[in-house]
């Protein structure tokens, strides 16, 4: 990931629930987000990130979830409970190009979805894009 940080552009406040199994990853991409100005909850599988979104005090506004998260919920079995039970959250999905497009089917015509390893910046900006679209 680059080493530069952005210009705080602000988000609102808006929180962000980073669902990956690299700890490296997921922290470093979380420290970023906050840099920005989010709020960022981390989850390191599947079942967290559902801990996470069924406690009725944590609002969550967009979710990015590794597609292969170890344990028994991938990302995509995660992103479908997300679009059935909390449709508002907009989610994200991350994977390895080919894998990923392989296995997403139409999950991704109703989100987007981005390669990994993770473009910071990239990430901030589709957030962005996500925040715009759902107001």
């Amino acid at each position: 990931m680059p080493s530069s940080l952005p210009n705080l552009e602000a988000s609102s406040s808006k929180t962000v629930l980073v669902v990956d199994s690299e700890i490296i990853v997921r922290m470093t991409l979380s420290e970023y987000l906050r840099h920005c100005g989010y709020r960022v909850v981390e989850a390191a599988s599947g079942e967290e990130a559902l801990t996470v979104l069924k406690d009725s005090d944590t609002t969550i506004d967009v979710t990015l979830a590794e597609v292969e998260l170890r344990g028994d919920i991938d990302g995509f079995q995660l992103a479908a409970w997300i679009r059935t039970r909390r449709p508002a959250i907009s989610v994200i999905l991350a994977g390895t190009p080919s894998r990923a497009a392989k296995a997403a089917g139409d999950l991704c015509e109703d989100g987007p979805m981005m390669s990994k390893p993770y473009d910071p910046q990239l990430v901030v900006d589709r957030i962005k894009r996500l925040m715009s679209i759902s107001l």
